[in-house]
């Protein structure tokens, strides 16, 4: 019994101090800010982003608890009331994440972009073509894409979405365009060995499944109804990705799963950037 309260009092200190960390990261943000208003600032500001971020240690519950706040009370008024706590508990976090990855990126796929700033999806949505006019999203995410490449032509990637009961890891190209659809299609049809081998893998069907997407209701141009491929030719979107306990990003080694799972997603991931031209 004893031992068990010495555990929980060590897990509540740890706890505590990793939240710390994340509070004074962001009380040094915005002393930055404040600074910048009162000088030039912006060399200060370029600096902060490439500083390294305290080791992740496992999102915060908090993390997940604003999100449900913020379902409940999706509103400027409210937000602002609470940025401290988005920032301590959801940005930083997510940015102390991202940082955590480069180095896996770095052993099996160096040429994707993993960057704490810019690989975090904003908080805020987009509603000009929506008739949804909440302004926040109520989950958190982040995209690994292509380095270099202009925003909308990134090509295949990798995305992370948390949200309260909710973590799912994918991969793929979710809106190809005309152009690069063809692109996949004819690499499918004349590497068809290749693709059904990444696809067929025992580990990626165990892990994913199949690939997942909306698909033409018959051939694509140019290509016959009974072409051996027909089925995965017919695809308009190529994505796949596995759904993960919420708790699962509470931990320590999250980074290293995500990591895993990206890796075993990497063959396809390629697979379609190669047929694009990437």
């Amino acid at each position: 019994m004893r031992a068990n309260a010495s555990w929980n009092s060590l897990h509540r200190k740890r706890i505590t101090e990793r939240n710390n960390c994340y509070s004074i990261a962001a009380a040094f943000k915005k002393f930055l800010i404040d600074y910048s208003s009162i000088t030039t600032g912006v060399l200060m500001l370029k600096e902060f982003d490439e500083l390294h971020f305290p080791p992740f240690e496992g999102f915060p519950k908090e993390s997940v608890s604003f999100l449900k706040k913020l379902k409940k009370n999706n509103n400027r008024e409210w937000f602002n009331a609470h940025r401290d706590e988005f920032e301590q508990f959801v940005k930083f976090p997510m940015q102390s994440f991202i940082a955590s990855m480069q180095p896996h990126f770095s052993d099996f796929a160096p040429e994707f972009d993993v960057h704490p700033k810019r690989s975090m999806f904003r908080i805020y949505r987009d509603t000009r073509f929506s008739k949804n006019k909440t302004p926040y999203k109520t989950h958190m995410a982040a995209h690994f894409v292509l380095k270099g490449k202009p925003k909308g032509f990134e090509g295949s990637g990798y995305y992370l979405h948390i949200a309260p009961g909710e973590v799912f890891i994918g991969g793929g190209i979710y809106m190809p365009d005309n152009d690069q659809l063809k692109m996949i299609r004819k690499a499918i049809a004349n590497d068809s060995k290749t693709f059904l081998a990444i696809i067929n893998k025992p580990s990626f069907k165990k892990t994913f499944g199949t690939i997942n997407g909306q698909k033409l209701s018959r051939a694509p141009k140019g290509y016959e109804p009974n072409h051996p491929m027909i089925e995965w030719l017919k695809m308009k979107q190529f994505f796949t990705g596995v759904d993960l306990k919420e708790t699962t990003c509470y931990k320590k080694d999250f980074p290293k799963r995500i990591a895993q799972l990206c890796k075993e997603l990497a063959p396809l991931v390629d697979f379609m950037n190669k047929a694009m031209g990437f």
